[in-house]
């Protein structure tokens, strides 16, 4: 469509020239005067070498066309100086149709012919004006120095214009290319070629006015001029095309490989003067294409969905390491074969483009590793929500902009039942609630809020933008009602239940009270059965009872107020004692000791967690060293909160520490609270298993109070199982206390486990439990908690004369008792250490 428009004006631009042309012509026949004899053999020679001068000195490609740079100026301006102005008009009809009629083409002849006689006709004129007025006498007779030297210079001048005019207008329009970038195209060659004329005309004229056959002379002068002008033009134009070949691969030197594309094709039709460039990529799963021309970009897509494109092509391969990634064309409106520099420039541009498509790929790919790796650093894998690291890290960048933002809360979300869904539908079933969730909390949440998994069962959404903290209180039940509707799982109708906890963003204390409070919230919502609670400062009991203020807690860590004291586990038939329990205790400037059940809690939300587990831990491997320099060899019980579990690094953390102390693996057990299987079995399975292959022995605190499943506890690696206190107060007056803990030792053998009895206060009790299968017990019939060196001396004192016991036998033959191996031969069976 475009070119059939351009064609069109191409076609009436020409014939308005060569009426014009036609036009000039007739009026010089028409005034031209008849000549001598001597005269016409002047004329013709004129003729000839007007000809001769017109012929293709310098050829140019513009695209698909020719542009010829001649020397018709200087034999025009010698015929202006030396024959009659009508004479002059003839002359280069005749001479420019002689050397354009072996074109073959018509209209080029026609354009050719027509600009040259407009041009004379105006060279022509404007040198009679200023006084060149040649006679038809055979003799020449030149006006005076200034005013011929003045003559053709205005002569060239106007030539000059007029031919540059119609010549530029024609290319302009063949090409579809601004007249101004055609005008600035070789104009210092131009120049250069039209001064060069001038003097040679001079020269001419005063040659041939001293004798007229010298005009022969010209010829050779003409060829000279050709052969020199040519070989200049042509190493400039050599200079300046790799020069533009090394400034256009420069701007492919990007990272985006969207860019280096563009670039290319918009960049290439200029530099190799093509119509258009296209890129088809075709080791993408869907080829694809890109089509520019200069400056411009006209299609970019699949290849199926390219617009099909007329004209001729050059191609030249897009080679990489694995093979051919494609090709680039430059596309001609009309056939054009490229020179050898030409087809050299082409396969040294190709090169660079497939480098930087190559560089631009690799990038890109590292660009995305970079993006999946900070993504997955930052999202749960499970759901694609942000995960506690991002929500955190967000939550302080909160922090830092409040005051401009407005206010902002964070919303605590814990499901309830959650482990139902899990004990009896399985953990794939229960991931798909957890998606399920996750996607509804997301939606329903608002622009600009955070929506994150902390874990297990545990969700927040960080709310922002609050213009009230009612607000708060209106989000978080929107969010917890979309959770109303059933969630299908495998064709069933699932019902979840949430507890939701606010806290409004506090004026001091920073992300980690903003977590707890909200905690302390969502506890509260779950205490009273509500579906939201907001934290309210006078109903946390953490605040006002358990001290949870976080300087606080920063200077127990720092200044080592956590003291450890060591309770006995002794073997119920001998009462010697097989091994210790660590009990931590907050000795508070002010509060006194303090125990864990107050503490504990503040110190899993301050973040001082894991300070805190590794002095315990310190503490109670220092003091099994010292024991077993004494020569009593005992284990020690450290209790391990699930939040440490849930730190990847803490396995590694607690085996460095053995080996810093030289403590055997075996020699240290670590309790497990049965709460942890709730929601967070699938994340600690690893880590537990890590200790256990170790040889770190593990025990299941407070078994039989009802909360645990022999299919949760088949699957935690545990050597032992700890009865809880109160069914130990109650082993003689309650027979269904006595018949759980009966089950639980029958259990515990068929798993080949130890148990171990918590809160043995008398001997009755002992004796109870020892008829029912107890292996060893741990209360204040043996000796309450106390200091490490306490302890040692207690053991070396020991009871009826036996140090390392502290009750007598129930028998006078009585030993301790050893568990059965487990899985012989292979390991022995995990029993309570000697």
């Amino acid at each position: 469509m475009n070119d059939a428009r351009t064609d069109k004006r191409l076609e009436l631009y020409v014939g308005l020239v060569a009426f014009l042309g036609v036009g000039c012509l007739l009026a010089s026949a028409a005034t031209a005067t008849i000549v001598s004899p001597g005269k016409l053999l002047f004329l013709a020679a004129t003729t000839i070498i007007i000809a001769f001068a017109s012929g293709p000195i310098i050829k140019l490609r513009v695209r698909s066309d020719t542009r010829v740079f001649a020397a018709t100026s200087a034999s025009i301006l010698l015929a202006v100086a030396t024959v009659p102005a009508p004479w002059v008009v003839i002359c280069t009809a005749l001479g420019v149709l002689a050397s354009k009629i072996f074109i073959r083409q018509p209209i080029k002849i026609a354009f050719n012919v027509a600009k040259d006689i407009i041009a004379a006709t105006a060279a022509a004129s404007i040198a009679s004006f200023v006084g060149i007025r040649p006679t038809v006498d055979p003799q020449i007779h030149l006006p005076s120095p200034p005013v011929l030297v003045l003559g053709l210079a205005a002569a060239a001048v106007v030539y000059a214009i007029v031919d540059d005019l119609l010549g530029n207008t024609v290319v302009a329009l063949a090409t579809n290319t601004p007249w101004r970038q055609v005008a600035r195209q070789n104009r210092d060659v131009m120049l250069r070629s039209r001064a060069v004329n001038l003097v040679l005309a001079l020269l001419t004229v005063l040659v041939v006015q001293q004798q007229q056959l010298l005009i022969l002379t010209m010829v050779p002068t003409v060829a000279a001029f050709q052969l020199v002008a040519k070989n200049k033009t042509r190493q400039r134009e050599d200079q300046e095309a790799w020069h533009r070949l090394a400034s256009t691969t420069d701007r492919l030197n990007v990272t985006e490989l969207t860019s280096v594309l563009h670039a290319a094709v918009t960049l290439a039709p200029d530099l190799f003067s093509a119509d258009e460039a296209e890129i088809e990529l075709r080791d993408l799963d869907t080829p694809s294409l890109i089509r520019g021309s200069a400056g411009s970009l006209r299609y970019e897509g699949a290849l199926a969905d390219a617009p099909e494109r007329e004209g001729s092509t050059i191609e030249a391969w897009l080679d990489s390491p694995d093979g051919r990634m494609g090709v680039l064309r430059l596309r001609f409106r009309k056939p054009v074969k490229l020179n050898e520099s030409e087809q050299y420039k082409l396969q040294t541009f190709a090169s660079s483009l497939s480098t930087a498509i190559g560089n631009a790929r690799a990038y890109a790919e590292l660009k995305r590793i970079n993006a999946e790796n900070a993504y997955a650093a930052s999202h749960d894998p499970l759901t694609g929500l942000a995960n506690r690291r991002e929500l955190l890290d967000q939550a302080t960048r909160t922090f830092g902009r409040r005051a401009a933002d407005g206010m902002f809360a964070m919303l605590l979300i814990d499901l309830n039942h959650f482990k139902e869904v899990n004990d009896t539908l399985g953990h794939t079933a229960g991931d798909e609630v957890l998606r399920e969730v996750a996607h509804r909390i997301e939606t329903a949440a608002y622009p600009g809020d955070l929506v994150a998994r902390l874990g297990g069962d545990e969700f927040a959404v960080l709310l922002t933008g609050l213009p009230t903290p009612a607000v708060a209180t209106h989000r978080a039940t929107d969010l917890l009602a979309t959770l109303e509707q059933p969630i299908e799982v495998d064709g069933m109708q699932l019902t979840v239940e949430a507890a939701g906890g606010i806290a409004l963003a506090p004026g001091s204390g920073g992300v980690q009270e903003l977590m707890r409070r909200a905690d302390v919230a969502m506890y509260e919502a779950k205490r009273g059965g509500r579906r939201t609670a907001t934290y309210a400062h006078a109903r946390d009991t953490a605040d006002i009872g358990r001290l949870v203020l976080g300087g606080e807690l920063t200077r127990a860590v720092t200044r080592r107020e956590f003291v450890v004291d060591f309770q006995p586990i002794a073997d119920l038939s001998s009462g010697e004692v097989v091994s210790a329990e660590a009990i931590a205790r907050w000795h508070h400037p002010q509060h006194t000791d303090l125990t864990p059940l107050q503490f504990l809690e503040s110190v899993e939300r301050s973040g001082h967690l894991p300070a805190f587990a590794d002095a315990v831990l310190e503490k109670s491997l220092t003091a099994v060293g010292t024991w077993r320099e004494a020569g009593f060899d005992l284990s020690v019980a450290v209790n391990v909160s699930p939040r440490s579990l849930l730190d990847p690094t803490f396995p590694a953390g607690v085996l460095d520490r053995l080996a810093a102390l030289g403590v055997p693996p075996d020699r240290l057990v670590l309790e497990l609270a049965e709460s942890l299987t709730l929601s967070q079995l699938e994340v600690v399975d690893r880590a537990l298993r890590e200790l256990r292959d170790a040889g770190v022995k593990l025990v299941l605190d407070d078994f039989g109070t009802g909360v645990s499943s022999l299919p949760v506890l088949s699957r935690i690696p545990v050597h032992q199982l700890k009865i809880d206190r109160d069914l130990v107060v109650a082993v003689e007056t309650s027979a269904e206390a006595a018949a759980v803990i009966r089950s639980t030792v029958d259990l515990a053998r068929s798993l080949h486990l130890s148990v171990i009895a918590e809160g043995v206060e008398s001997e009755p009790q002992r004796h109870a439990l020892w008829e029912i299968g107890c292996v060893a017990g741990q209360g204040h019939l043996f000796a309450r908690p106390m200091a490490a060196a306490r302890f040692l001396a207690a053991l070396q004192r020991g009871s009826g004369g036996r140090p390392g016991a502290l009750a007598e036998p129930l028998h006078t033959t009585g030993s301790v008792v050893r568990m059965p191996r487990r899985r012989p031969p292979r390991r022995s069976l995990p029993h309570l250490p000697a």
